[in-house]
């Protein structure tokens, strides 16, 4: 199976031809590809598809995602760079300025949907480029972004109006569900080792979050549907506390005891928000409300409506953290210090 590339490398790819082509002063570029350093992955050689000078000091490249034999929609997918050289004004303004232009989405603060790896690799293969007293401002164009961005769980994670330039690696490597699994676990092996205290995410959104929080990434593992498997490899491994941040629509799911969240597998979520508004001896009326509604995120706008989300979800939590621990003893026999933060899409908490 063949390995590609992941998002932010396609981006800073055409970035670096935008740039190349101003400094060759060509209307057109014939260049066929550029080369990236690809920080630990060593280096690549990634095609451009085009690119022009568009006005003075302004230039547009693209090039195409190949993900290589991976399952993923941003596939053949073209990736814009439109770049202005401007005159630096000192030394307090940055020498790179990455925005997000149509289809590359931002957080739910407001931010581009531009991550740790793609900042990475601007600063390695951007910054010699320029010469001194110059800041480039770079904007990232994805026009099948928002398009694609509605099949995804994007919206779910935080991420709003588009795709992220998001990756842990340049390398793009195809995955088996338990390849996917195994490299979780290794980075949970890796981390229990530097701390005693773990932070268990799920998606872009529960990450923000947690970073928010004040974890840092050398806490920070990522769990995807594996919650189960990774709380009980945490216990193994020594771990004393583990707190579980994440969208409520998906981490709710262990307070009715499935702890593996694929929707493939179960999906009761609305199922265990009727049986909390039971708990919570909500008027019948809003129940069956509750019961008629088609996803988690309908039936939280109508809680916070009814001015009882809060009571709700403060049950729900509670619910995982009991549900978590008693997970661990069964399979371990060792006790851990579960806590539970849940938040909504665009990663306030909600409670």
């Amino acid at each position: 199976m063949k390995s590609g590339y992941t998002l932010p490398v396609f981006a800073i790819a055409a970035a670096k031809s935008a740039i190349l082509t101003l400094y060759k002063n060509n209307s057109t570029s014939n260049l066929a590809s550029v080369e990236l350093d690809l920080l630990e992955s060593g280096t690549g050689e990634i095609a451009i598809a085009q690119s022009a000078i568009l006005g003075e000091n302004i230039a547009l490249a693209i090039a195409t995602s190949d993900p290589g034999d991976n399952l993923d929609l941003t596939a053949g997918m073209p990736i814009w760079a439109w770049v202005q050289l401007e005159s630096s004004t000192g030394d307090l303004q940055p020498k790179l300025i990455l925005e997000a232009g149509e289809g590359l989405g931002r957080t739910a603060t407001g931010e581009p949907a531009i991550y740790q790896l793609a900042h990475n690799l601007a600063e390695v293969n951007l910054l010699p480029l320029l010469q001194p007293n110059v800041t480039a401002r770079i904007r990232f164009i994805l026009p099948e972004g928002r398009s694609l961005a509605k099949r995804t769980s994007n919206a779910a994670f935080g991420i709003l109006e588009g795709l992220s330039l998001l990756g842990t690696s340049a390398i793009s490597k195809p995955l088996s569900v338990e390849d996917k699994l195994e490299e979780f676990r290794a980075d949970l092996r890796a981390k229990a080792t530097n701390s005693n205290e773990i932070a268990f995410y799920i998606g872009a959104n529960g990450y923000q979050v947690a970073q928010n929080l004040g974890f840092s990434n050398l806490q920070l593992v990522q769990t995807a549907n594996w919650v189960g498997a990774m709380l009980v490899e945490a216990a193994l491994l020594g771990v004393t506390s583990i707190t579980l941040i994440g969208y409520h629509g998906k981490l709710l799911k262990l307070a009715g005891g499935i702890f593996n969240t694929s929707s493939h597998l179960a999906d009761a979520r609305i199922d265990i928000l009727v049986r909390a508004a039971v708990h919570e001896k909500l008027p019948f009326a809003l129940i069956q409300e509750i019961e008629s509604l088609p996803t988690a995120e309908a039936v939280h706008k109508l809680l916070v409506e009814h001015d009882c989300d809060r009571q709700i979800f403060q049950y729900l939590t509670d619910q995982i953290t009991q549900r978590a621990t008693a997970y661990i003893q069964k399979y371990t026999d060792r006790q851990i210090e579960v806590k539970t933060i849940l938040c909504d899409r665009l990663g306030k908490l909600v409670v």
